[in-house]
Parts: structure tokens; C-alpha cells; sequence
């Protein structure tokens, strides 16, 4: 199995910036890819951004140019760096993993996190 731990959530101002972190530990060698969704109340679950273990990345249109994502292979983590916050951001974000960035994009991979919540405020 492999566990996901997210962190870096919060409440911040529009315009303002936050990153958030995903450390996966125990059976990693079972992931390649790793990424964040988010859901926000009321709506469905979207990918926001996943990244490879190469590198290969993949944004939501909504994000691109303001979030970043990026990861640290070594520590099997995952970024994501949140520029320019949008009260539209405002979401409970969920850190994934899977074996490959098309199984992560098209929906998610086996491996969730349990969430943490970020809010924007206007």
C-alpha cells in the first residue's frame, strides 16, 4: 500500500500564495506519477495538476500560469506551489498517485490523500 499525507492548506487572501505538500511512504515503487485534484463544495472532484516521475506535467486550464507543480522523487514528494489565489480556488485539495500521469489525469490513480483545505478569501 502506499500512504499519502498532504499538508500546506489554509486561509489566505486573494491574490496571495500558498504551497502545498504530499509525502507518499510505504510501497512507492508501486507509483509513477503523483498530482492534486480539489473539490470545492457542491461540485465534482477535477485534476488540477500531476506531474511524472520524468517530469511530464499536466495542468487544468484554470491553474495554468499560476500554479506550479513539482516534485522531489528522492523524498517521493509532490508540490504545489499556489500563485495568484482566486477565491474560485477555495477547495478541499486531495493528493494522488498512480502508476502512470495518464491513469492520474484521466481520474486518479489507486492512492488518495485525506485532503486539506484551502480557502480564499475575497
Amino acid at each position: 500500500q502506499v500512504q499519502l499525507v498532504e499538508s500546506g492548506g489554509g486561509l489566505v487572501q486573494a491574490g496571495g500564495s500558498l504551497r502545498l505538500t504530499c509525502a507518499a511512504s510505504g510501497s512507492t515503487f508501486r507509483i509513477n506519477a503523483m498530482g492534486w485534484y480539489r473539490q470545492a463544495p457542491g461540485k465534482q472532484r477535477e485534476l488540477v495538476a500531476a506531474s511524472s516521475s520524468g517530469g511530464t506535467t499536466n495542468y487544468a486550464d484554470s491553474v495554468k500560469g499560476r500554479f506550479t507543480i513539482s516534485r522531489d522523487n528522492a523524498k517521493n514528494t509532490v508540490y504545489l506551489q499556489m500563485n495568484s489565489l482566486k477565491p474560485e480556488d477555495t477547495a478541499v485539495y486531495y493528493c494522488n498517485a498512480g502508476p502512470s500521469l495518464a491513469v492520474v489525469v484521466a481520474g486518479g490513480g489507486n492512492y488518495w490523500g485525506k485532503g486539506t483545505l484551502v480557502t480564499v478569501s475575497s
